[in-house]
This record gives C-alpha cells, structure tokens and sequence, in this order.
C-alpha cells in the first residue's frame, strides 16, 4: 500500500475545520485484491459513506485507488481508517460496528499516534474469540486489572467496562489463574417500580443480571455457561448475598456500582480474599438511587483514591463505542449538567 499518510505531522493541523485547508489525498492498496476492497466499499459503498459523514470527507475510488478530500486532519483521519480497514477486510467481512469502531478510533487519534505505545492494543485471549481493546483508557484499564487487587472502570454507556471486565474473567478462569468468577450487582430498579416478579429468588433477580449472562453467553456459549454456572463456578447473585463472605482465588465483578449505598459498597470492597481479583464497573451520571442516598461510587472514588493496589480507570464520551448517535447524546447531557452547575 502507498500513501502520504505520514507526510505531516497531526499536531500541525488546527482542532477546528478550516475551509482554507481543504486537502485532497490518494491512497492505493497494493497487491489488488477485490474481494478485500468489495470488503471495504460494502454494500452499495455503504461503508465509505459512514467515514465520510463521521468525518465531513468526500471519498471518491477505482480500483484499488481511493482518493479523499476535505478538511486536511479529517482527511487524514480518514485515510489512517481506510487503511486500518482494509487490512482487516482481509481477514473478515467487515461489519457497520466494525467501521464505526474503527472511526471511534480514529477520532481519539490512535491510529495517528505519535507515542506508538499508545497506539498498541493488549489481547484478552479466551477459547471462544480473540478481543482487542481499543483505545488508551481501554489499554489501560486490562493492564490495571492484570497487575492490581481492587479496581475501578468509572464511566459512561457503551465504552466496554463491564465487557472487558468479564472477559479478563473469563481469560484468568480459562488460564486456571483463578477458581471462580462471581459476577455482582445490585438490585435496584431503573427509574420505575416494577412491581411483584413471579418465581423463585433466582427468577426473580434474573432480570437485574441480564447483561452480565450477555457477556458470559457471548465469550463462552450458552451451554458451558450453563455447565459453569451448576458446578458453581459462575455465580451471579445481587449484591445482597454477598454480606458476611470471603472471596479467595476469584474474580468478582460489581456491576452498575453507582447504585450502591456508602455501607453496601464498603460491605462489598471487604469480601476480597487471598488471590482474587476486584472489579468495580458503574456511571455515576445514571444512579437510581433514592435522592437521600449517596452513591458509594461517587464516595468511593475520593476516600480510596490514594491507596496502593488500588486503581481507577475514567472513561468519557470519546470512548463509546456503540452507535455514533450515543457519543453526541452523552456529550449534550454533559454539557447540560456543566450548565446547570
């Protein structure tokens, strides 16, 4: 592949669109291979046309020769995402959330870094599937959990913190780093009163831990989470039950912590026993707690943040990596509530 992808330094372009900086750039990807660049255009170009509305460019091609025009750091922000997918149209068909991944990615300016280690990717390896992070707080949030006992993944919707939680879960299980996976959270109700829920105690928290089963049923498959779960090496419980044990060689996992009272959250951090794992996932801008109650995230998060072995890992709005459309509604709230203050 031949491109001037490196002929300027990204720092030298200004952060805001300059109409007198329009900058027209040609790649092409060598040796041709069609069935990778059909992989890349999509269907009816619908992939080109998702990188060009994210980042206000105009793609043009033929053959294996792509030119693009535009603002000039858009431009090439762009050209670092077509390349970036084109190696991996090689290797799969590439997906709408693959493309915006790869856009997100672009945004945050990995695929441009200067400090290449910044640019790396750590590997969460399971039988299943292979995961790669993506982008620096997610880099950095695997490299925490692999090297401290208690750890904290503080932020929005959509940037993978219970994801790559679990999946560091269930990398440590399959590697018999650990004996046990406990996944954890509380049972409070989102905003609305749900009523009597039919069943028994397990019924009736099911619903509570759905996407916690999600990621599970996603990295190991139904039946073998299934299995795991009656041999009691998966427990999904509320975070209820876990008053007066101790956890020893486990990996536990709080989920939506921002709904946890200051007693519940210091109840839960004291379970740690002797080889495990502590992770601490929740967005404190989403707490459905009572208006009296603080949160014990929101508490936790200035009375620990100075001890050893202890990490915090902040995400905002750069990291979501689901629809476009939740990154700009994250960033609108925001900027309400920095209003309001």
């Amino acid at each position: 592949m031949s491109t001037d992808l490196e002929s300027t330094p990204l720092d030298s372009f200004p952060e805001s669109s300059d109409a007198s900086l329009i900058l027209a750039s040609d790649v092409s990807f060598e040796p041709i291979d069609n069935v990778a660049l059909a992989n890349l255009c999509g269907q009816f170009d619908e992939n080109l046309k998702q990188i060009e509305k994210r980042l206000d460019v105009s793609i043009s091609h033929r053959g294996n020769a792509f030119r693009v025009e535009g603002g000039a750091k858009n431009t090439r922000l762009a050209l670092a995402t077509l390349n970036h997918l084109y190696q991996q149209s090689q290797q799969m068909v590439l997906s709408p959330k693959q493309v915006q991944q790869s856009l997100q990615e672009s945004n945050m300016n990995n695929l441009l870094a200067v400090n290449k280690d910044d640019a790396k990717s750590e590997t969460l390896k399971i039988r299943r599937k292979v995961i790669l992070t993506r982008g620096a707080n997610q880099r950095q949030y695997i490299e925490k959990i692999r090297n401290q006992d208690i750890n904290f993944g503080i932020g929005p919707a959509g940037t993978g913190k219970t994801y790559l939680a679990v999946a560091s879960a269930v990398e440590a299980l399959e590697k018999e780093e650990i004996r046990r996976i406990i996944l954890v959270r509380p049972a409070v109700e989102a905003g609305e009163k749900l009523g009597f829920l039919p069943g028994d105690m397990a019924q009736k928290v099911d619903p509570y831990l759905r996407p916690l089963y999600d990621a599970l049923y996603d990295m190991m498959g139904f039946e073998q989470v299934g299995k795991l779960i009656e041999r009691n090496v998966i427990e999904v419980a509320p975070l209820a039950f876990m008053r007066g044990r101790t956890l020893n060689e486990a990996f536990v996992i709080l989920d939506e912590a921002q709904n946890t009272t200051i007693e519940q959250m210091k109840m839960f951090l004291t379970r740690i026993g002797f080889g495990s794992t502590i992770i601490v996932t929740g967005d404190i801008t989403q707490t459905d707690l009572p208006s009296h109650c603080k949160s014990g995230l929101q508490h936790v998060m200035h009375i620990l943040k100075d001890i050893k072995n202890i990490s915090f890992t902040f995400f905002d709005q750069k990291d979501v990596m689901r629809h476009p459309i939740v990154q700009q509604v994250i960033a609108a709230y925001e900027k309400k509530e920095r209003t309001d203050t």
